[in-house]
């Protein structure tokens, strides 16, 4: 029973001292153990599980004090019974109702691609997929320290009251200081706002920019998060073609009241715009009287050549609104971004983030402050420039000499590549059969704003360990082969 009870998980990394006292705890208060019931000596619990005998009795004692065990001299630990469990009255007749029409009450929505994983992706054995950090990379010990001074009694009472900012100055002082500098920004206070994630920053702009029917540009392959965000609130997308400089300066463009791009590393094909279609770009807003959404998604992970100012960088017009992260450096689960714009624009998104979270977590905030400004930062991003080009340059020449007739641009930074796929390839098939057997990589289908377009996918090599580049992408090509078009032999082209 007490096997079944307390299940332990022995992998790498999880503590099973904490591990024992929660599962306790939780089967105390659930009522799993009842008031009163003597549990096993601490030596016959170390047996059962096959743990320390202290770890049981450091569990024990903590119980005790916790008020959930109580201990008696030489007759062992005991089920407190004064522990107050959680419940409800039970109704004396429950009112004979109906359920729902769920749909009737939903507002139309529209049809959204969606690039989703499946549920234990870290456990493949080639994992090409893009926006994870590697956990190996990060400094875990700088980041408890900074979060260790974040909790701090004084650090407390700045960041844990209830504040529509959240005490979040600092972090903007060190990203005004140290962050946006890189990319040639100047920023006051005034013109910087804190996001839980790019994506929540590109939520925002769409609830104050767009109206239904309004023309919004957005790069074809793009960014698939914000073509449906701005759908979503009934803006008409105008697809906006990508060549080896960038959004191309086409003329549908003219037509848009607005434009997203993604100038840094283009999503999904990694291309850096060149000066000269940055500076177009600015000049065609300014005589079309346009706003430009700049996400630089992933602006400081350059390793070969310097990185060019951001579009914001060089905006003589106030017309470019600034969108960035440190989630994809620091951990996505972090949700750590923020907004460059005039003031006038960030007083309006304040109000509205306000209606949605009212302020965003202060102890990440400051912890990341403090990690700024400690220069763990700095480091970490050295080592993480490092990693990325050594694994970049593995994986482009095993697939010169497994496909040569893949094409793909040579990265200059970021964390992925985009492949096109030669022949006719059926991406459903690929996918499933590469899954199958351990690979998972990004299908290109949904970056594109129609479904018909060329074969591509998307290899991220953020996560993957450098030692499975190479034969990670042997097995990608043994599937890809075997699934070319032959004569005679018709494939679905997704």
């Amino acid at each position: 029973m007490w096997r079944q009870l307390l299940k332990l998980d022995r992998s790498p990394g999880t503590a099973l001292q904490i591990q024992l006292r929660s599962s306790l705890a939780n089967a105390i208060l659930d009522g799993r153990l009842p008031d009163g019931l003597r549990l096993p000596s601490s030596r016959d619990l170390a047996r059962i599980l096959d743990i320390s005998r202290n770890t049981v009795l450091l569990v024990y004692e903590r119980l005790v004090a916790e008020g959930h065990l109580e201990s008696r001299t030489r007759e062992g630990h005991f089920v407190r019974a004064t522990i107050k469990r959680t419940g409800v009255a039970p109704l004396a007749a429950e009112p004979v109702s109906r359920l729902p029409a769920w749909e009737r009450h939903f507002r139309q929505a529209g049809t959204f691609r969606w690039l989703d994983r499946p549920s234990g992706w870290q456990k493949y054995r080639y994992a090409f997929v893009y926006g994870q950090f590697d956990p190996k990379l990060f400094p875990l010990s700088d980041w408890r320290e900074c979060n260790r001074l974040a909790l701090e009694v004084g650090a407390v009472r700045n960041w844990g009251q209830d504040d529509v900012d959240g005490g979040s100055g600092m972090l903007i002082d060190q990203l005004i200081r140290t962050v946006l500098p890189r990319r040639g920004i100047s920023a006051r206070p005034e013109e910087v706002m804190l996001t839980m994630g790019t994506q929540h920053g590109l939520y925002m702009l769409s609830k104050l920019l767009c109206t239904p029917g309004r023309m919004v540009g957005v790069e074809d392959p793009g960014y698939m998060d914000a073509r449906n965000i701005f759908s979503h609130d009934g803006a008409r997308i105008v697809a906006l073609p990508v060549d080896e400089e960038g959004l191309s300066m086409t003329p549908t463009l003219g037509a848009c009241q607005f434009v997203y791009c993604t100038p840094s590393h283009q999503c999904p094909t990694g291309v850096t715009m060149s000066t000269q279609r940055r500076l177009e770009l600015l000049d065609h807003a300014s005589r079309y009287d346009q706003l430009i959404i700049e996400d630089d998604y992933d602006p400081e992970t350059q390793y070969v050549g310097q990185p060019l100012p951001a579009l914001k960088a060089i905006d003589k017009c106030d017309r470019v609104i600034y969108l960035s992260s440190l989630s994809k450096l620091l951990s996505p689960g972090l949700r750590v971004g923020f907004i460059v714009a005039p003031a006038v624009v960030i007083e309006r998104l304040r109000e509205l983030r306000r209606l949605m979270i009212r302020q965003v977590p202060g102890n990440n905030e400051r912890t990341a402050a403090l990690f700024i400004r400690h220069g763990h930062y700095d480091r970490l991003l050295h080592n993480t420039r490092e990693s990325l080009r050594q694994r970049a340059g593995l994986l482009t020449h095993a697939l010169r000499e497994t496909l040569p007739d893949l094409t793909f641009g040579e990265p200059q930074g970021g964390a992925s590549l985009w492949v096109t796929l030669p022949g006719q390839i059926d991406q459903r098939a690929l996918f499933g059969a590469c899954s199958a057997n351990g690979l998972l990589f990004d299908p290109g289908e949904p970056f594109f704003h129609e479904p018909s377009h060329p074969p591509c996918v998307r290899l991220g090599f953020s996560v993957i360990d450098a030692e499975r580049i190479v034969p990670g992408v042997e097995e990608f090509a043994r599937h890809v082969n075997a699934l070319r078009r032959r004569p005679g032999r018709a494939t679905r082209a997704r």
